[in-house]
């Protein structure tokens, strides 16, 4: 409280401390990942719905991504798993890659957001990464293709849930102990490396013959 030069009290300033947002922000090359890694998601997410659209209106349509009989993105359109949740697969990820972007441009231009937002933010990377590892088992041992765009939306998700994971420890929105968090965040870079390095060599082996041969 402050007293006015006419003699009025006034809680003004007090009132203006406790309206200052509060929350977690980030600096600018993590936001920068979130755009980019939005992006890579949201075009892959693009072309294969274009792709998708075209395969429906003509089924001899061959998508450009289908190279060979691993490299097959038609196979994989054409599979029951394109559609999961009763929609083509890709329709989720024009919407979920595309709030990623706007949240990483949000965090360009200075913005912060409450613990609860960035679990949430958390959680839907989690639910994007389970969701493509259950896609990369279906690829590689149901449907026996590959497709390089959805290859490339899986390594999006892939980082984007490793960083924003470990950006949220770091700020210690999730609390881990402090040894794991101190390793964690000096090594920031070896869990999505190991991880996508695993899908590599799965693909290998999957179709070791063919590449050797």
């Amino acid at each position: 409280m402050t007293i006015t030069a006419n003699g009025h009290a006034s809680v003004a300033p007090e009132r203006s401390r406790r309206a200052i947002p509060g929350g977690i922000g980030a600096d600018r090359a993590f936001a920068f990942l979130l755009v980019i890694t939005g992006a890579a998601g949201l075009l892959a997410s693009w072309v294969i719905t274009i792709d998708k659209i075209k395969l429906a209106e003509d089924p001899t349509f061959t998508p450009g991504c289908s190279l060979n009989p691993v490299v097959s993105c038609g196979n994989i359109m054409k599979s029951d798993q394109a559609q999961a949740f009763g929609f083509p697969n890709p329709l989720l990820g024009l919407v979920a890659y595309s709030m990623v972007i706007a949240i990483g441009v949000a965090l360009l231009a200075g913005a912060r957001y409450r613990r609860w937002y960035w679990l949430g933010l958390n959680a839907g990377c989690l639910f994007g990464v389970g969701f493509c590892t259950w896609l990369q088992y279906q690829s590689l041992y149901n449907i026996n293709a590959l497709c390089l765009w959805c290859s490339l939306a899986w390594v999006a998700t892939i980082v984007m849930f490793c960083y924003v994971t470990g950006h949220n420890i770091k700020h210690r929105a999730i609390k881990v102990p402090e040894g794991l968090r101190r390793t964690l965040m000096e090594f920031h870079w070896m869990p999505p490396v190991l991880w996508i390095g695993i899908i590599g060599m799965l693909i290998l082996t999957r179709w070791w013959d063919f590449w050797t041969g």
